[in-house]
């Protein structure tokens, strides 16, 4: 690379990319490095699993994300199968647990189902690509609204945000219609979902992955493309650091397991809001709230059959056979329209999302009257706040170290009066949509800790270096001066909506501001 100022990059997933596309497009001397420790899983990097047609295919890129310990990289990197029973390590497709219960697992008694994506384009090739913008007391107080909106634009250019994705469908339509009149008291209504994809003219999505947002990085006749190298299997064990400038990472090759200092101008750091904390103790950067006021999204979820009687108030048997036409194009993504009743203050502080699929998403008994239900199921899901507190976090214990070698994570969670009384309210709402709609076919329950995969706080952003934040407005690490950390890690309010988009925004700001200073 001809470049004179490199930029180390941890992490592959979409907010890494964010840091390299616009660095790389603000500032002609800048090369960037992007390191990532788990496997390509396509050949176009970073591509989203739910584009891969081939139900085996997809199985099996779904099943090397599931850490360097799975799939047919399992005895090359070290890891013995036997060190874990099978499904074990395996939470969500894609993903493998924190704690899992075998040798070198984190411990996380009261986030049971916390969970990761190690892969090139991380959980940015598993992720539903569903993007609203955040509202009200969501957002980040310390961004001017104006800036908000600009950042929040850019970041919708970034993932191909579509506003409104399935709005010409009118089972989509139909069930927007029969939600509006159950919650007419509400200050907000029904509307379709904005998601993160590029529509195809015969009807389907290819969804947004990791090389959407690289763009032309990946494009070898791109000058940009000259200036940017992307490392799998590159597992970064420390940051190198000197009164508080970072001078480059150490990693390790776990093709080879050979170790090398790569120097660097700035490091960013965005594996995701457990291992980015984790890199930071193990360099020993440790401000006072590293990993801690971790929060998420308690998920009370449900599924119901469709009623026809009440669809066919607003649409029709053709209607119907365009919908099932058009859905049979790619059979292999089984979302067809999805709809939602967004976050508001102060009547619905939680977010719905409404999801119509042809199938439901277990396998149901035959005999049950509502299998193999013509007009289809709805998989319906309330988000939920939780506020922010230092006791709820992550530790790591210099004592104990992981099965890669790090400080052993251990997750402190705990539900208050505040959001059980939230999810009381969201479950009986969440009683309410679904009798609107048809007959549950599985009752509303909250979901596990850790479900939701929408980890936030532990190394968020503040105002002033008080003990209470990890990061600078401009999401540099306090006490450093270009050292950059990024992921839904840095979100420091509560909020009820899926963070890609805020965090994709906060990178933006983070990225524009380091571009400025290189």
């Amino acid at each position: 690379m001809s470049s004179t100022t490199t930029v180390a990059i941890v992490g592959s997933g979409p907010i890494g990319a964010a840091y390299a596309r616009v660095l790389l497009e603000s500032n002609p001397d800048v090369s960037v490095v992007m390191l990532e420790a788990g496997p390509q899983l396509t050949p176009i990097p970073g591509e989203s699993v739910r584009n891969i047609a081939d139900p085996d295919e997809k199985a099996r890129a779904r099943e090397l994300s599931q850490g360097p310990q799975a799939g047919a990289l399992r005895e090359s990197l070290g890891i013995p199968a036997g060190t874990v029973v099978e499904g074990m390590f395996t939470a969500r497709q894609g993903t493998h647990l924190i704690d899992f219960g075998g040798e070198g697992s984190g411990h996380a008694p009261t986030f049971p189902a916390a969970a990761a994506s190690t892969n090139v384009g991380g959980m940015g090739a598993h992720w539903t690509c569903a993007t609203p913008r955040p509202s009200g007391s969501e957002k980040v107080s310390f961004i001017a609204d104006a800036e908000w909106s600009e950042l929040i634009d850019t970041a919708e250019e970034l993932l191909h945000v579509q506003s409104a994705a399935f709005a010409d469908s009118p089972i989509g339509g139909a069930i927007r219609a029969l939600l509006a009149e159950e919650f007419s008291e509400l200050p907000v209504q029904p509307s379709t979902l904005p998601v993160a994809g590029d529509p195809q003219p015969d009807g389907s999505m290819r969804w947004t992955g990791t090389d959407m947002v690289l763009g032309e990085l990946l494009d070898p006749a791109s000058p940009l493309a000259k200036r940017f190298e992307l490392r799998d299997l590159s597992l970064v064990r420390r940051v190198e650091h000197e009164n508080g400038h970072a001078t480059g990472v150490t990693v390790e090759n776990l093709r080879t397991h050979e170790t090398y200092t790569l120097a660097a101008d700035a490091v960013i750091v965005a594996a995701d809001a457990f291992r980015s904390p984790q890199l930071l103790w193990a360099s020993g950067i440790r401000p006072r709230a590293l990993g801690h006021y971790l929060t998420e999204h308690p998920v009370v979820i449900t599924t119901v059959a469709v009623d026809e009687d009440r669809m066919k108030r607003f649409a029709t048997e053709d209607d119907l056979a365009r919908e099932l036409d058009r859905r049979s194009v790619n059979p292999a993504d089984p979302v067809a329209a999805v709809n939602r009743i967004p976050y508001a203050e102060p009547g619905h502080p939680f977010s719905l999302q409404v999801m119509y699929a042809e199938v439901p998403p277990f396998q149901l008994d035959p005999a049950n009257p509502h299998a193999g239900n013509r007009w289809g199921y709805v998989n319906m899901g309330y988000g939920l706040r939780k506020h922010p507190r230092y006791e709820d976090g992550v530790t790591f214990d210099d004592a104990e170290l992981d099965y890669r070698g790090f400080p052993n994570m251990t997750i402190s969670y705990e539900l208050t009066d505040t959001e059980n009384a939230e999810v009381e309210l969201a479950t009986s709402m969440l009683r309410r949509a679904g009798g609107s709609l048809g007959s549950f076919i599985a009752e509303p329950r909250l979901m596990p800790s850790g479900s939701s995969l929408h980890y936030q706080g532990t190394m968020r952003m503040g105002e002033a270096d008080d003990g209470t934040s990890v990061a600078d407005p401009d999401s540099i690490v306090w006490g450093f001066d270009n050292l950059v950390v990024g992921g839904n890690g840095l979100i420091p309010t509560a909020t009820s909506m899926n963070p890609t988009l805020m965090s994709m925004a906060i990178a933006v700001r983070g990225a524009r501001a380091l571009a400025s200073r290189l």
